[in-house]
């Protein structure tokens, strides 16, 4: 664990390192400052709350996404995975939704829609959903037949065969699912806000890009991606190596 966390933070240093090689060749800080040079416009940001303000309302949006589009993803992937009929009919579904563009379906949800919330979270749902369906799906065809036989010889009652059959054989691909699921979220919601929302990260990115604040579009961008790499590091993959340590028992 020790040296994971080492390798981590001397991968991070090379990156930071070669950042500022990399502003030292360019020596223009309209086009890459220095990362100091960030210091005092992320502390004006962070001090006259627009920073949190806004990455609020990024993550309000992130949050909802995930959680509408793993819950649906889910319920669609173990009923493909488990029934071949069903499994026929909605895999062409499938297949369109994966290869459509994320910015046409944002598009046409604003159109359609409006420039609304809802259109916002309604246009990152759809774009992840046949991601996640696609994953569990292959969990649910890798369901051990003989764990059926079993809850099926005792009568489990559906809640417990759920619960104690089939979930923690599907965990590792809801991890994966989850863990790809909140890579892509994050990046459509701020292609979400650059097009349509009046706040959030991509909005203020947005901004900044019209004025050609290269400083500001790296705070904002930064700020939010470190909260995203929280969230990967203290939540997802600890859970991830949690779900999967019952196979290795």
């Amino acid at each position: 664990m020790t040296r994971g966390v080492g390798a981590t933070a001397l991968s991070l240093l090379g990156l930071l390192g070669l950042w500022i090689v990399a502003a030292a060749l360019t020596a223009d800080p309209t086009v890459l400052p220095q990362p100091w040079a960030l210091i005092a416009p992320f502390g004006k940001a962070l001090a006259s709350g627009e920073l949190l303000y806004h990455l609020g309302h990024t993550l309000l949006r992130v949050a909802w996404a995930f959680v509408l589009a793993m819950s649906v993803g889910c319920v669609l992937g173990v009923v493909m995975g488990r029934s071949e009929w069903v499994n026929q009919w909605l895999d062409p579904w499938l297949v369109v939704f994966l290869n459509l563009p994320a910015l046409v379906l944002i598009v046409l949800c604003y159109l359609w829609i409006g420039l609304t919330e809802a259109a916002a979270i309604a246009a990152v749902t759809l774009n992840k959903i046949p991601n996640v369906t696609t994953v569990i799906r292959e969990g649910a065809r890798a369901l051990s037949p003989d764990l059926d036989a079993m809850a099926a010889v005792y009568r489990m009652p559906f809640i417990d065969r759920l619960r104690h059959v089939v979930l923690p054989q599907l965990a590792p691909y809801m991890a994966a699912a989850a863990r790809s699921g909140i890579a892509v979220i994050w990046k459509i919601v701020l292609v979400v806000e650059f097009l349509g929302r009046s706040s959030g990260v991509g909005f203020k990115i947005h901004l900044y890009f019209q004025l050609f604040d290269v400083a500001m579009v790296l705070v904002y961008a930064f700020s939010f991606i470190a909260v995203m790499l929280a969230v990967e590091w203290l939540a997802l993959q600890p859970w991830e190596r949690r779900v999967r340590r019952w196979r290795a028992a």
